[in-house]
C-alpha cells in the first residue's frame, strides 16, 4: 500500500464529508485530527478507493459522521468524492457545530454524497437537513456550497413524486423580525434561513 495515497485519502475523507456541514462550519475543525472507527477497512490503491464498513464513525473536531458504510474515491487531480450509506434506521447522518455559535447543523438520508470538486452535497431518500431552527425534508436534497442554495424535490434523484403520491417537500422556515429583518429568535439560534433553488415552499415541489 502506498503510504502517501493512504494518507491523502484518509485525510480527504474528512475533507470530503466536512463540506456536508454546509454554512459556516466550525473553522477549527479543519486543523483537528481525523478519527475513524469501523469493523472493516479495505483499500484499493489502483482505483484510489477506501471502503469503511460496519458501524462506521468518523470524528474530526465537532464533526461527527455515522453510517454503515463510507466509500471515498480520489481522482487524478486529488479531488475526493465520498459516499455514506446506511446506519441507524437505515440512515447515514452527520452533525457539526457552526462557527461562533452554540448550535449545530445536522442532516440524514439513506445516502449522502459529496463531490469536493463541485462543492456539492446530495442527500438521497428520506432526506432531512436542519440549520439552526430551519429545516427542510424531501426525497432528494442538493446543496451547492458555492451558491449556498438548496434544491429539494418530492421524488427520488431530483424528480417530482408521481401524481397521487403522499410525498411532499416540507420545510420549516422561521419568521423574520419585522423591526430588524432578523429572525425572531435568541442569539444562539441566529442561523440563516434555508434558501430554495426555485422559491422553495412546503406546498410547491421543485423539479429539475
Amino acid at each position: 500500500m502506498k503510504f502517501l495515497l493512504r494518507h491523502a485519502v484518509i485525510a480527504g475523507l474528512a475533507g470530503v464529508m466536512l463540506a456536508a456541514g454546509m454554512a459556516r462550519a466550525e473553522k477549527a475543525d479543519q486543523d483537528k485530527p481525523v478519527n475513524i472507527e469501523a469493523d472493516r477497512v479495505s483499500v484499493d490503491d489502483q482505483k484510489k478507493m477506501q471502503t469503511f464498513e460496519g458501524n462506521v464513525q468518523l470524528k474530526k473536531g465537532t464533526l461527527v459522521i455515522r453510517a454503515a458504510r463510507i466509500v471515498v474515491t480520489q481522482d487524478d487531480n486529488g479531488y475526493q468524492r465520498g459516499v455514506a450509506t446506511g446506519g441507524a434506521n437505515g440512515l447515514a447522518s452527520f452533525r457539526q457545530k457552526r462557527e461562533g455559535l452554540d448550535e449545530y447543523i445536522d442532516g440524514e438520508a439513506e445516502r449522502i454524497e459529496h463531490d469536493a470538486k463541485a462543492e456539492k452535497t446530495e442527500f438521497f431518500n428520506r432526506a432531512r437537513v436542519r440549520s439552526g431552527r430551519d429545516e427542510v425534508r424531501g426525497q432528494f436534497i442538493s446543496y451547492n456550497a458555492l451558491t449556498e442554495n438548496y434544491f429539494v424535490t418530492s421524488g427520488p434523484n431530483g424528480t417530482r413524486a408521481k401524481p397521487g403520491s403522499s410525498e411532499r417537500v416540507r420545510a420549516v422556515i422561521q419568521p423574520k423580525d419585522k423591526s430588524s429583518g432578523a429572525a425572531a429568535q435568541s442569539p444562539a439560534d441566529t442561523a440563516p434561513a434555508l434558501k430554495g433553488a426555485e422559491n422553495l415552499s412546503p406546498h410547491k415541489e421543485a423539479a429539475q
